[in-house]
C-alpha cells in the first residue's frame, strides 16, 4: 500500500494543483524545528508536511543527566510533537527503508500493517544512536543515557542500588551495589557520572549503613583526557575537580568484558559492579544505512555546506546523521548547538527549493562548549577565550541551555524545578518497580507457592 505522494487542492475556481510533499524523518531537535519553521514560513498550499518519529515528543538530549539525578522531571525536557506543530503531520512509528530513487520510504506504525509513503522532498534528521563494541556482557547489562527512558531509569537503578547495599549482610553484594562503572569520558558521561555520583552522595544521609566513602563511581575513558569539547585546560580543572570528589578516573584505559557484572579492565583490575553505563560514542540512526542516499566514510548522510545530500536531488540532512563540511576542511561536531543553528538553515533552503531560489550555505562559529557536573559545579570554554571551571561554568550551562531548550512551557518547567530545588532537598524515592508496572498485579492475580510454611517469591 502506498500513500499518493501529493493529494490535490480545489481552489475556489475549480482548477486543481498539487502539493508537494515534504518528508521530515525524525523528531528531534532538528527535525523538530525544522518542520515548525516550514509550518511558519510556507502557505497553506505550498507544501503538506509530515514528520516521523519512533516516539510522539522530542527530548532536549543535554537535560538527560540532570534528569538522571533528579534535578529535572523527565516530563519536562520532552516536547509534544503534536502540541508544537500544528499544520504538520505527525505519525508514530519508525523509517524502515528510504527509496529515494522512486521517492518513498517504508514506515512501520506501532501497530497496523507496514505501509509505503510517497513523498517529494525529504530531510534526514534521523538523529544517531549509542554505538558499541562486541564487548562480552556489554549487551546484556549496559544501558545508555540517550532517552528520557534512559534516564528515569538510571536514577531509579542508582537508588536502588542503595536500598539493596543498606539491606544486605552480604559484603559481596553490598560491594556491587555500590560500584558504578561509566565508560567514555566525553560530555555524555562525564556528565551522567558528575550528576549521578551528586546524587547519590547526597543520599547518602538517609541511609545509615552507607557513608560517601563506601561509593564508588568508576570513569573509564580510552583517552588521555575527558571533556576534548572544552579544551585541555577546562578539561584537566574538571578531572581533577572528579579525582577530588572521590571519582575514579581511568585514562588509556578500555572495557574487556562485563560478563555476569564482573567489570574486567584493560589495566587488569576486576571486579563486580551493578550499574553499567555506557556513553563512549555514538552512530548514525540505522536507517541511514537502510537508504540509497550516498554516505560518507563513517556512515554518516553525504551532505554539502547548503544542507543537501550531495549526488541527489531534493533531499536534505543535518544534526547527528549528516557530516556537514565546516568550509575548514572538516565537518562540524554532531552538538546541540549546530543542531540549534542549522535547523532554521534547513528549513530555509527546503523553502529556497520549492521556490525556485538559491539555498544558503551553513556557517557556524563554535561559540564555545558548557558542560554540568552536578549541583554547582561545571566547566566551559566560551568564544575561545573564556575558560570557567565552577560555579561560574555552572551557571553558564544552565544558562545556555535554558535558553535552547524548546518552547516557553518546558523553558518555565525546567526553570520551576531548578527554582523548587533551591529551597527543597532532592526526593530519594526509588521506583524501580516502574520497569515491570505489571508485576504487582500478575503476583496478585496468580496465588504465589507455599513450601513448609514459607511464601515463596517470585523470581523474575
Amino acid at each position: 500500500m502506498t500513500e499518493s505522494r501529493n493529494y490535490r487542492l480545489v481552489h475556489g475556481g475549480g482548477d486543481e494543483a498539487e502539493i508537494p510533499h515534504v518528508l521530515v524523518v525524525g523528531g528531534g531537535y532538528l527535525g523538530m524545528y525544522t518542520a515548525r519553521r516550514l509550518e511558519k514560513k510556507l502557505g497553506a498550499g505550498e507544501a503538506r508536511i509530515t514528520v516521523i518519529d519512533p516516539n510522539s515528543y522530542m527530548t532536549y538530549q543535554p537535560f538527560l543527566p540532570e534528569t538522571a539525578a533528579g534535578s529535572i522531571s523527565p516530563r519536562n525536557v520532552v516536547v509534544p510533537l503534536r502540541k508544537v506543530l500544528t499544520r504538520a503531520k505527525v505519525l508514530t512509528g519508525h523509517v524502515v527503508r528510504i527509496d529515494h530513487a522512486n521517492r518513498t520510504v517504508g514506515f512501520e506504525p506501532e501497530v497496523g500493517e507496514p505501509r509505503d509513503i510517497a513523498y517529494d522532498h525529504i530531510v534526514l534528521a534521523a538523529g544517531a544512536v549509542s554505538r558499541t563494541f562486541p564487548i562480552p556482557g556489554l549487551a546484556e547489562w549496559g544501558i545508555g543515557i540517550k532517552t528520557v527512558e534512559e534516564a528515569a531509569y538510571l536514577r531509579n537503578h542508582v537508588l536502588e542500588q542503595l536500598n539493596i547495599a543498606d539491606s544486605t549482610d552480604d559484603p559481596k553484594v553490598r560491594a556491587k551495589a555500590l560500584n558504578f562503572v561509566f565508560v567514555g569520558g566525553g560530555f555524555a558521561g562525564a556528565e551522567a557520572i558528575a550528576e549521578l555520583e551528586d546524587m547519590a552522595r547526597d543520599a547518602t544521609r538517609i541511609y545509615p549503613s552507607i557513608s560517601v566513602d563506601d561509593l564508588h563511581f568508576y570513569l573509564i575513558e580510552v583517552a588521555d583526557k575527558i571533556l576534548p569539547e572544552v579544551g585541555p585546560e577546562v578539561g584537566e580543572k574538571a578531572l581533577n575537580q572528579m579525582r577530588r570528589r572521590g571519582i575514579d578516573v581511568r585514562l588509556k584505559t578500555s572495557l574487556e568484558s562485563a560478563e555476569n557484572q564482573v567489570i574486567k579492565l584493560s589495566d587488569g583490575s576486576e571486579f563486580e559492579a551493578g550499574t553499567l553505563v555506557w556513553t563512549a560514542g555514538v552512530k548514525p540512526n540505522p536507517v541511514v544505512s537502510a537508504s540509497d542516499l550516498p554516505l560518507g566514510p563513517r556512515g554518516h548522510v553525504d551532505t554539502s555546506e547548503y544542507l543537501t545530500v550531495n549526488g541527489v536531488e531534493n533531499a536534505f540532512a543535518g544534526g547527528d546523521n549528516a557530516q556537514v563540511p565546516d568550509g575548514k576542511g572538516g565537518f562540524y561536531p554532531p552538538n546541540a548547538q549546530n543542531a540549534v543553528r542549522q535547523a532554521p538553515v534547513l528549513a530555509d533552503n527546503v523553502i529556497a527549493v520549492l521556490r525556485g531560489e538559491e539555498p544558503k550555505a551553513y556557517r557556524h562559529d563554535n561559540l564555545g562548549a558548557v558542560a554540568g557536573l552536578g549541583l554547582h559545579k561545571g566547566a566551559a570554554q566560551l568564544f575561545g577565550k573564556i575558560k570557567l571551571n565552577g560555579r561560574l561554568a555552572w551557571y553558564a550551562h544552565r544558562s545556555y541551555h535554558l535558553f535552547a531548550v524548546p518552547t516557553f512551557n518546558r523553558k518555565f518547567r525546567v526553570l520551576a524545578d531548578w527554582t523548587l530545588g533551591l529551597f527543597l532537598r532532592r526526593d530519594y524515592a526509588a521506583l524501580p518497580e516502574m520497569i515491570e508496572p505489571r508485576q504487582a498485579f500478575e503476583e496478585a492475580a496468580q496465588p504465589k507457592p507455599v513450601e513448609n510454611g514459607r511464601l515463596l517469591r517470585r523470581v523474575s
